[in-house]
């Protein structure tokens, strides 16, 4: 009786186990999701690029559109409503000089484990924010820190709306450069966090790889551009 009574036990705790471990690689799963429609990349014989910055709006904002403009490149902004509401000067700076803007919900809180109800009024605050900025074009969402269950990718799909990750994020390797070069190829999403950066570092990386991916011949689009080769 006591091995059986074991073996149920042993039983139970291996599907609460597999259960934990199932969702966890969901809710950080870059390339896959249960509900609606995920791009992480483009697949595409053309020699064009994405890249995203998350957070933010900052002062940042000059420095990143000065060296995107040197490179005659365009990017995509997935910027925090919050952040938007406190610097609306450096939203239409984005906005005018033609990048896409993003929504990266209005509190950068994770979304996992949310009512429907928080997740409706972190996208709609934030959506209205982009659209009092002057952005007129569709507005792609990407979940804080890439994180998404069940509840977030359910309301996407229910209002036709994809969810953006990426397919390259420097931040994760030692040596970042030739972590991008080792990984790029033609469609890819890259992942940069520039707005906090106080080091200096991130905007040095992103003009190595401005520099790097150019001379290869690379062309830098939106999210929106890339979708719709």
């Amino acid at each position: 009786m006591k091995r059986k009574i074991t073996l149920i036990v042993c039983c139970f705790i291996g599907i609460v186990c597999l259960l934990f471990a199932s969702a966890y690689y969901l809710m950080n799963a870059r390339s896959f999701q249960i509900f609606g429609g995920l791009t992480n990349q483009v697949e595409t014989d053309e020699l064009v690029v994405a890249l995203t910055f998350d957070d933010g709006p900052t002062e940042k904002v000059d420095a990143i559109l000065a060296l995107l403009d040197d490179y005659q490149a365009k990017a995509t902004f997935f910027l925090i409503g919050k952040d938007m509401k406190n610097n609306p000067q450096q939203t239409r700076k984005i906005v005018e000089a033609g990048h896409q803007i993003g929504n990266h919900t209005f509190s950068h809180e994770r979304m996992i484990f949310q009512s429907q109800q928080f997740i409706k009024q972190e996208i709609t605050k934030t959506d209205q924010l982009i659209r009092e900025a002057g952005y007129q074009e569709e507005i792609d969402f990407r979940p804080p820190f890439g994180k998404k269950l069940f509840g977030l990718p359910y309301y996407l799909s229910k209002h036709d709306r994809e969810t953006i990750t990426w397919n390259i994020e420097p931040d994760t390797a030692e040596d970042k450069l030739a972590y991008v070069q080792e990984k790029i190829e033609p469609g890819s999403i890259i992942l940069l966090h520039p707005m906090y950066d106080q080091s200096g570092e991130e905007l040095q990386l992103l003009e190595e790889i401005l520099q790097l991916l150019t001379s290869q011949g690379y062309s830098f689009i939106t999210v929106d551009e890339l979708q719709n080769l």
